[in-house]
């Protein structure tokens, strides 16, 4: 599995990206088969006010691709909340093809 994370203006602590690379992690018991995962964290500025963080999390298998976005006050945040609405995307989706 192939992770990619990306911050855009700005520039990520170590904490950040282990919390990040420890739930990318927990994605292979819901879906075994993932190829890729590019994870993007930017910040929502409005004419120089940073206003929100956002979150966004693509998970590539094969013959299908997820998205999720989510924007909150923190990271850490925008990132659990985007991770579990994936988690719940795969699910749905891997019970459709066992259906």
């Amino acid at each position: 599995m192939n992770v990619q994370i990306q911050t855009v203006h700005f520039d990520a602590d170590t904490k950040l990206i282990d919390h990040v690379n420890k739930k990318i992690e927990k994605l292979r018991t819901f879906q075994d088969n993932i190829v890729s995962v590019e994870v993007f964290l930017k910040l929502d500025n409005v004419v120089h006010q940073i206003k929100d963080k956002v979150a966004e999390i693509k998970v590539n298998i094969p013959k299908h691709s997820f998205f999720v976005k989510h924007k909150t006050k923190t990271f850490e945040e925008s990132f659990d909340v985007a991770f579990d609405s994936m988690v719940n995307r795969m699910k749905r989706q891997k019970e459709k093809m066992l259906a």
